[in-house]
């Protein structure tokens, strides 16, 4: 049999063994998932804690289930490790690492490049490599392909498949999980596509849809989150002019949304957070520059909500000025760290530079979290929240700043014991007494 054929028969029978690098909050429920279906998983990772932490079956995200982690480990169907060397061993690669921007608000895909360069040295013949970490268009064919031949000496398309499938993570979604997402593909060749298709199928519930290639994929992912990013940039522009005219964003937005077609509802809020959707317009606007195109539109909305954490703060100073209270000084609780309602991630979270800009203003910031007891910054700064939300921290502060939606949160407290509070989530929606609550 070629080797088309050989992959199908053993993903048929479920002879490949899997290998997915970075085992974060892609690759590890990637990783659960394969080896769920039956197929023999190893996790690479540079971090030995993770490491260690999966081999005793101790999950740390969110949205896999511990029963399962530590029933697969157990079972032998997963293991992790940080030697490289075994990628010898494994049929299927998905590549699940960072895709950051630099200090330059550039894309930085050294993480993609390194870990590339690492499984290229151990690549064997008639292998998969599927990338899934975000990107701009063409980085599969014009980066990966080049690493993997030169360092694995074989050739793309004949010796190994090499494709793109962008993940579709949404932590803290509650119906859809990395089981049950429609995922994309676009790989190097029909064939590729094909083969690497077919193994996404064997494994999860959603649908498959085959791009043409690799680029089609990669500009798929971006729009997806561009698509947010300019909604959202829309509704903050909004919200800053409703908030001059006297008129509630948020009710507005109640009375679009009853037209059954055409619209589709997004909030405000006091910016972006999360590992997509206020990093990959960068990654197109940056590609873009090099067609000489300028993507006007996602400018314009990153814009917007990247001065959303100044305009909040802004916002916060007039609240306490109707108090007559300066915000120098003031003691600001901020509730909520979680760049989402109900998770523990604060990947990019638009709270941290409320944060930030509220101590640079000479006010006393505390915070707390339900789900995060502590931070790091990317500069290495550690911040520890309050332990408890209790009426005494509440009475406590001259503000109370909720920039976070977290349900588990007994607002009515907050309301009865707070001297003001500025809502930037509209969380306290179903709050009657609405005396002291000021809505973004």
């Amino acid at each position: 049999m070629n080797m088309k054929e050989t992959l199908l028969t053993k993903i048929r029978n479920k002879e490949i063994i899997v290998g997915v690098v970075g085992l974060g909050y892609v690759g590890l429920p990637l990783a659960v998932e394969k080896a769920k279906a039956g197929y023999k998983t190893i996790g690479f990772d540079v971090q030995a804690k993770k490491v260690e932490m999966c081999n005793r079956g101790e999950n740390y995200i969110g949205d896999v289930v511990n029963e399962d982690l530590k029933a697969i480990v157990d079972s032998g169907m997963f293991s992790a490790t940080t030697d490289f060397s075994f990628v010898k061993d494994v049929d299927f690669v998905a590549i699940c690492v960072p895709t950051p921007l630099d200090e330059h608000q550039q894309p930085d895909i050294s993480y993609v490049e390194s870990s590339t360069r690492e499984v290229a040295k151990y690549l064997k013949k008639g292998s998969m490599v599927v990338l899934e970490s975000t990107t701009y268009p063409g980085t599969t064919e014009d980066l990966l392909r080049p690493i993997l031949e030169e360092g694995s000496g074989l050739k793309c398309g004949e010796d190994f498949y090499l494709g793109f499938s962008p993940e579709r993570v949404d932590p803290g979604n509650l119906i859809y999980k990395t089981k049950n997402t429609p995922k994309v593909v676009g790989a190097i060749g029909k064939d590729a596509t094909e083969v690497i298709s077919e193994m996404y199928r064997h494994v999860l519930d959603g649908d498959i849809f085959e791009a043409s290639c690799p680029k089609v994929a990669e500009m798929e992912k971006i729009l997806e989150n561009t698509y947010r990013n300019i909604n959202i940039g829309l509704v903050n522009e909004l919200c800053m002019l409703c908030d001059k005219m006297g008129i509630s964003m948020w009710e507005v937005i109640d009375a679009a949304k009853t037209k059954p077609y055409g619209f589709q509802a997004f909030y405000p809020g006091p910016g972006l957070g999360g590992h997509c959707i206020p990093l990959d317009p960068y990654y197109l606007s940056w590609k873009a520059r090099e067609y000489g195109f300028h993507t006007s539109m996602i400018e314009s909305s990153m814009m917007i909500n990247d001065n959303m954490p100044s305009y909040c703060v802004d916002r916060a100073a007039r609240v306490l000025n109707g108090h007559k209270k300066s915000l120098n000084g003031s003691r600001v609780l901020v509730l909520g760290v979680a760049y989402k309602q109900d998770i523990d991630d604060y990947r990019e979270s638009p709270a941290l530079r409320v944060i930030d800009k509220l101590n640079e203003t000479g006010a006393e910031v505390v915070w707390f979290d339900p789900f995060i007891s502590e931070y790091y910054t990317h500069d290495g700064r550690h911040f520890t929240g309050e332990k408890e939300l209790t009426e005494e921290l509440v009475k406590s502060a001259d503000l109370v700043m909720v920039t976070t939606a977290h349900t588990n949160v007994d607002y009515d407290m907050v309301q009865r014991n707070a001297k003001a509070v500025f809502d930037t989530k509209n969380a306290m929606k179903n709050v009657k007494n609405r005396e002291n609550i000021e809505l973004l």
